[in-house]
């Protein structure tokens, strides 16, 4: 029988897997390969997060491929080269792997295909991380979509008959090929750091399985009602589903069958719809990312370029990174990162504005800091999320647009129980005290001594500094108290 190379990257999964079936359809042995090359995915190579779930989730999908009888062969080392030499040592007539979209890969890619090519290999690359292709979806003028509403109308039409693939039942034994454990590929971070990820894996089961779980969990519990619950960052009203989505230990498709097959009363319709939109904005996420390479970067909208932002303050930036800015709800989502590697979306968007809008620091400050500490750090989600709050990408926030964090915390955290978590040396204090502890003064001095007595900034006096250096308006809009 001849073989297959069947390149893994983000897609460390065997369930709906078009590479690994088209290996196999077209009457080959696939042989599954990992290369680790970070430096090929310059200038966003995987932060220290993505780097500790990465070393989990490979040992995951190895475990599950000698469970069918192959393995999974890890070499590091640039990418064609390492293919061209696999290619040769086992013989392989093809490889197969699926479509990346980030600038970097792209062109590492094409180079890579033609390489191969040229020594005669057969090459196929596929989809299989989104529910369509970034081109394949245009408005009626043939251009790229800049609004998610149009969007997701349009690529909406495409769900319909989804037929996520099986895994297979076995696989054949591979031939004698050297291959590196994933504790070679120096993915832990320094020693110095004291384990800094540990405290993650009581929230996370990195692979194929932990993210079957965790879609199984989600359909019968958190999608009723996940249009409401899921703006409450105190409890479990998301599928928490991201990590594993980045990684591709679940397609986007299988989690659309699962959700169309699913038996969901009409009261929770609603609900499922607003979940699939939710799909939808990363879809359009990676539209934007495919069709405007610079945005990682730059600004889309050019009105930004000569936008007057803050110039660092260093101690600033470090409280806010680690969740000492005097604010809760800020707090509370810095430090849930910290110890999680994951934020509630809600709060991400409030941490955010507090970042580009309070502070009114350039947004690259947050996206490179949420890059290196997100478990779900996906170059188009990341990208398209700050731009978004910052109000200078595609479908934006209006800048002037500013999210108030004392009115975010007490409509999603009315009783406070997230910034009690986060935040425990301010669990003692009442919940009326909780979102701006700084008007509680003698409360805060005497029930949470270790705390800051005053925001690093001043809310309202930041927030008119942010508009007038937007553009100067007289009468101010209102708090955004969504």
């Amino acid at each position: 029988m001849s073989r297959a190379l069947v390149w893994f990257r983000r897609d460390l999964r065997l369930d709906d897997h078009p590479a690994l079936q088209a290996a196999i359809e077209a009457g080959h042995a696939p042989v599954p390969v990992y290369i680790h090359a970070p430096e090929e995915e310059a200038p966003w190579a995987p932060g220290a997060a993505s780097r500790v779930w990465l070393e989990r989730s490979l040992h995951s999908l190895r475990a599950s491929l000698r469970g069918l009888g192959s393995d999974l062969i890890l070499r590091r080392g640039p990418s064609t080269e390492t293919l061209l030499a696999l290619a040769a040592e086992c013989g392989a007539e093809a490889v197969y792997w699926h479509r990346l979209y980030e600038p970097a890969s792209i062109a590492r890619d094409t180079a890579t295909k033609a390489a191969l090519k040229a020594r005669g290999l057969h090459v196929e690359s596929l989809n299989g991380s989104l529910l369509a292709e970034p081109w394949e979806v245009k408005t009626g003028s043939g251009e790229p979509y800049r609004v998610f509403t149009p969007f997701w109308k349009n690529a909406r039409q495409r769900l319909e008959g989804l037929s996520p693939l099986p895994a297979p039942a076995s696989l054949p034994p591979l031939p004698p090929l050297a291959s590196l454990e994933p504790e070679a590929l120096d993915l832990r971070p320094p020693a110095r750091e004291g384990g800094w990820d540990l405290g993650f894996w009581r929230y996370w089961q990195p692979g194929e399985a932990g993210a079957a779980d965790l879609l199984e969990a989600f359909l019968e519990g958190a999608l009723h009602g996940y249009k409401a619950q899921r703006n409450f960052p105190d409890r479990t009203g998301t599928s928490k589903l991201s990590p594993h989505l980045h990684f591709g230990e679940i397609s986007p498709r299988r989690i659309v069958s699962a959700l169309q097959t699913a038996r969901v009363p009409a009261a929770s319709r609603p609900d499922l719809d607003h979940y699939l939109s939710e799909l939808g904005w990363r879809e359009f996420s990676h539209h934007l990312l495919f069709h405007f390479p610079h945005t990682p970067e730059q600004n889309l909208n050019p009105r930004f370029e000569d936008f007057r932002w803050a110039e660092v303050d260093e101690t600033r930036l470090a409280a806010w990174q680690r969740g000492r800015t005097g604010v809760p709800i800020v707090d509370a989502g810095m430090r849930e990162l910290w110890a999680t590697g994951w934020m509630h979306n809600r709060v991400r968007m409030v941490v955010a504005s507090f970042l580009t809008k309070n502070l009114r620091y350039h947004w690259q400050h947050g996206a490179r800091w949420f890059w290196d500490t997100l478990l779900d750090a996906d170059l188009a989600n990341n990208t398209q999320g700050w731009q978004w709050t910052a109000g200078t990408g595609a479908d934006a926030a209006p800048y002037f647009r500013i999210f108030s964090p004392v009115s975010q915390a007490q409509k999603f955290d009315p009783d406070g129980a997230y910034i009690r978590q986060w935040v425990p040396e301010l669990a003692a204090l009442p919940a009326a005290a909780l979102a701006e502890p700084w008007t509680h003064g003698e409360l805060l001095r005497r029930l949470a001594p270790g705390y800051p007595r005053t925001p690093i900034v001043d809310l309202k006096a930041s927030r008119a500094e942010a508009l007038a250096a937007y553009s100067g308006p007289k009468t101010l809009p209102p708090d955004d108290a969504r």
